[in-house]
């Protein structure tokens, strides 16, 4: 008899943060997340559910985060929180996230791995990167390097 650990059916972040105005306005005002109806008391209990597409969880080693770090452009700062978000034009969401106050850590940078990468300063000490896929998954297996951990020479 084997059990089953189900799936999860959704990926939340929790960006607790002293700034919520400043917060809320970027990811929903500026990077356009929708809002979701949650629920909070009164007074400073405030909270705020958004919309950011399709959830995964990216595992990387110190060493990994490092050459992402350097492959962007982007200083290392290890332990950093960061999320990335795939959008349909990185230099569109920059330049949106720049008018909106943030400050370009790197700007576009077209990896080695088929996207085009940039990172800022988010609110809260978080580092976004917003990539943009510049293939497929399907051409990405075709390619040398690209494969899953378990199958990979160690």
């Amino acid at each position: 008899m084997t059990s089953h650990t189900p799936s999860p059916r959704q990926l939340r972040l929790i960006i607790e943060t002293d700034d919520f105005d400043s917060a809320i306005r970027f990811y929903r005002d500026v990077l356009g997340m929708p809002e979701q109806l949650a629920f909070a008391t009164e007074d400073d209990d405030r909270v705020a559910i958004l919309h950011a597409g399709i959830a995964t969880i990216e595992l990387a080693t110190p060493t990994h985060a490092k050459n992402i770090d350097e492959v962007e452009g982007a200083p290392h700062t290890p332990g950093a929180l960061r999320i990335a978000l795939e959008v349909d034009d990185t230099e569109q969401a920059v330049a949106a996230a720049r008018d909106g106050g943030a400050e370009v850590i790197a700007p576009p940078v077209k990896t080695p791995f088929q996207s085009l990468n940039a990172r800022v300063q988010g609110p809260a000490g978080w580092q976004v990167t917003f990539f943009q896929e510049l293939e497929t998954l399907e051409e990405r297996a075709a390619r040398e390097g690209f494969m899953t951990d378990d199958i990979r020479d160690r």
